[in-house]
Parts: structure tokens; sequence; C-alpha cells
């Protein structure tokens, strides 16, 4: 316990490679604008088909996997970047191994990538994978900067001054490594050049049901290590760091970790119920989601409990209420999942907009959030400032964003479950009782409401933008958070 205190107040006596983490910050607010407007217009899409605009390049199609790489990549993976760089310099005591110089690399070379993936969906050049993967030319790239980022992370763990390498970074390590498996073995390609076809397509090395489970393995296992392991690192730093409080527990940060990085490489085949893949593997799939539940919630406990003492945060400082909000919806998120993964919940979940609702209430309560609230962290940090512009739009940003996330997410759960239920309802001579049509029809409203979400959702985020602007520039409003009581305003 001593060291991990010890590793969290460190002091700065090292100079510290921040530049590149200002770039991170900077590109993962962008690309977060970017990736929830794509969003929310595919939502709309939804709703109002005529959106599509009968071109090609704003398809549902083709728009809808801009949106998720631009959320979980682009503006995810800046955030892991930003964090995990700031994270290891300061428990390590040591500046960023290989310098400015190839930080400043991985930096521009991920951006790189995000754009040859992007245009690469809107122009129809992709695998044509569940997650529409980019051709093996931009696969090829991404693998090369990960290796500069490898060598980065590991290469600032070995010359560390601090003996003792705080659990955080065994997240995050855990993440870049794992992340590196699944791209090599899931984007195996040979491209057409070869065999006279055009340079920038390729041959898949799998087929069939082996494509599925290989498909399946490397999606949830990016939510598992890119999505969970990843943002766990960084409520093991921040929480305890805005709190000003150790972790509750440091052998249960040990215990969470192992078990969680043993158990989640096998879930994948829970979402293949009912295909053709052998039942032995969608039976082992299931059983090791189900016992995915309970280290998740040690993580949830650990992190939730680390504010033991200091629970009055909660009213006056808006940050602490985004980062401890994320752990309460990660928390929710690692137990609707292993439910939904047992067969007979599945048989009425699977393919249906629960399945959504499940999603993005990790996406936007889990992920998004923590992250806003180790955004919120970095920004006076990394510009030298004494704090944020104002503690009142964080608040703003919070509610508005909450408010958001609970419209879409009951809207996909009530128009999910109405799916499952209409797709397997019959009438008295056994035939199907509802047209499919019928069950799109009669989603419609939920869809709107999902979408208006959206627009909450978008809004908090430019408010986010807004406020990072004029912390950037200096500029500061001396005021409580809006639901601060009138003592605790008094007293500040």
């Amino acid at each position: 316990m001593t060291q991990a205190t010890t590793a969290l107040g460190a002091r700065e006596a090292t100079p510290y490679v921040d530049d590149v983490i200002q770039k991170f910050v900077i590109a993962a607010t962008f690309w977060g604008i970017v990736g929830f407007l794509v969003g929310d217009f595919i939502a709309w899409q939804l709703a109002f088909p005529a959106l599509n605009l009968d071109l090609q390049w704003f398809s549902f199609g083709r728009v809808r996997p801009v949106h998720t790489s631009a959320v979980i990549f682009a503006f995810g993976g800046n955030v892991l970047f930003a964090t995990s760089f700031y994270v290891v310099q300061r428990t390590t005591r040591a500046s960023l191994f290989g310098g400015r110089a190839l930080g400043t690399f991985v930096f521009w070379g991920y951006q790189i990538f995000i754009l040859l993936a992007a245009s690469g969906y809107v122009f129809g050049i992709t695998q044509g994978k569940e997650y529409a993967e980019p051709e093996w030319y931009t696969d090829l790239w991404l693998t090369v900067v990960w290796v500069c980022y490898l060598v980065v992370f590991v290469g600032t763990l070995y010359k560390r001054r601090e003996p003792h390498i705080y659990v955080a970074n065994w997240f995050f390590l855990a993440m870049i490594i794992t992340i590196a498996m699944l791209h090599l073995g899931n984007n195996l390609a040979v491209p057409t050049a070869i065999f006279g076809g055009t340079w920038w397509r390729s041959y898949e090395i799998y087929s069939g049901v082996q494509d599925a489970l290989t498909q399946w393995w490397y999606g949830h296992n990016a939510v598992g290590f890119f999505l969970t392991a990843g943002f766990l690192g960084i409520m093991y730093y921040f929480v305890p760091k805005r709190a000003e409080r150790p972790v509750y527990s440091y052998r249960l940060s040990i215990v969470h970790f192992w078990a969680l990085i043993f158990l989640y490489i096998w879930a994948g085949p829970h979402h293949l119920h009912y295909t053709a893949l052998p039942d032995w593997a969608q039976t082992l799939g299931m059983t090791f989601s189900v016992m995915l539940w309970m280290p998740s919630w040690g993580g949830m406990i650990n992190g939730l409990m680390t504010l033991s003492g200091a629970w009055d945060k909660l009213r006056t400082d808006p940050v602490m209420r985004f980062l401890v909000t994320s752990v309460a919806f990660y928390g929710m998120s690692t137990f609707e999942g292993p439910m939904m993964s047992i067969k007979a919940v599945n048989s009425l979940s699977h393919y249906t907009d629960w399945g959504i609702g499940h999603v993005h209430s990790g996406g936007l309560g889990w992920v998004a959030f923590v992250s806003f609230g180790a955004l919120y962290c970095l920004v006076p940090l990394l510009w030298k400032r004494k704090q944020l512009y104002s503690l009142r739009l964080v608040s703003y940003h919070f509610w508005i964003a909450t408010i958001g996330i609970v419209l879409y997410i009951t809207s996909m759960w009530i128009s999910g479950i109405m799916q499952g239920l209409m797709w397997r309802a019959y009438d008295n001579l056994g035939f199907l009782q509802y047209s499919f049509v019928e069950t799109v029809a009669a989603m419609h409203p939920y869809y709107i409401i999902r979408a208006s979400g959206g627009v909450l959702f978008l809004t908090g985020a430019l408010i986010m933008a807004y406020n990072f602007y004029r912390t950037i520039k200096g500029d500061v409003r001396n005021e409580a958070p809006y639901e601060a009581p009138a003592a605790v305003t008094a007293r500040g």
C-alpha cells in the first residue's frame, strides 16, 4: 500500500514529455465529437431512412463503421494513449522512452491510421467482416504504430526510478499486448495483387464458422482489453488521484487483474449462440462469461470503495462525479453482459436492440464517462492551469450527458425486448403473428428517443470542448458547481 501511495504521489522531479500527451488530448476531444456526431446521424437514419440521401458514401452501411471506429479507436484510442503516457511517466518517475520524437511518431502515425480506416469505410474498401475491418495496408501501418507504442510503454517501465509497477500500468500493458495479438490474428489476409487482382483488396485466411469464431474472439476481446482493461487502467489512477485517497484494496486490484485477464479471452463464443458453431464452444463462451461477473464486480467495488471517507466530493466536484458514475455503469454493464450470454436469455435478446442498449450503456456510461473524467483532470495539469475554466459547465455536461444516456439505453431495452417477443409470437394456427416490417414500424418511436438521447450526449461533448478551449487559453470563472449546497459554496 505504501509503494502504491508513493507511486501516486511521486514528486515530478523528472522532465516529463507532456507535449505529446497534449496532442492526444486535443485529438481525443476532436474525434470524440466527430464520432458522436456521426453516431447520432446514423441513429436518425434508422428513424428516417430518407436521410440515407441515395448516396452510397453516406448510406448507413458505410457510415456505421465510421461511427464505431471513430468512437472506439479514434476517441477511445487517443484517450488511452494520452492517459497511459501520462500515468506511466508519473508512476515510474521516468520520462517517455524514445522521448518526444518516438512519442510524436506514435501520435501522427495513429492519426494517419484513423484517416486511412475512415476513408476505406466511406469508399467501400474493407475486408467486409462484422466490424468492416480496414484493408491489409491499413492493418500493416497500424501494426508498425502499435509496436512503437509498445516499445515506448515497456521502455518507460524498464527505465523506471520507482521499483514498484503500479497496477494501472498492468492494465495498460495487458491492453497493448493483447490488442496486438488480436489485431494480427484476426486480420490475416493475402493481397489479391499476388493473384492478378487489385493491390488494395485481399483474400481472408479464414472462412465459414472458423471465420465467425475468429471474428468474435477478436470482437469480444477488443471490448475486453481495449474498452475494459485499458480504461480500468484509467480508473485505477484517476479515481484515487482525484479522491486524494489510496486504492481501497491493492490486493483486490491484483486479483481483479489476473482473473479478468484469464477469463475474458474465452468469452467470445457467446456471440454465436444458436449458430453453426459447435455446441460445446457456445457453452464454453457462456460459462466463462458468467464467471466474468465476479472479477468485474470486484473491480467495481474497488473503485467505488476508494471513495471511503471522501463521498462528499460527489457534491462539490463534478469531475469526480463523472469518474464514479462511470464505475457504476461498469458494474451495471458487466452484470448485464454475463446475463445476456446465458442461452435462455440470449434466445430473446440476440439480434435485437437490447444488444445495442447494452453496448451503449457500457460505451457511453463506462468508457466515455471515465474518459471525460480523465480528460477533465488532464487538461489543467498539462497546460499548467490552476483549475478548469468552469466547474459549472462540467456539471451541465454531466447532467445533459446522463439524461442522454438514460434516454438511449432505456429506449433500446424496451424496443429490443419488444422485438424479441414479436419475432417469437405465433398465432393459434402456428404461423408467425407479426411480419418483420411490422416489428420495424413498432420500433420507430424508440428510434426517435434514441437519436434524441444522442443529441444530448453530443451537446455535452461540445460543452466539454468549449471548457477545454477556455481552460487552455487561461480563462477562469470563479464559481461553484451548479449543485453545490449554499453552505458549501459559502465555505468555499
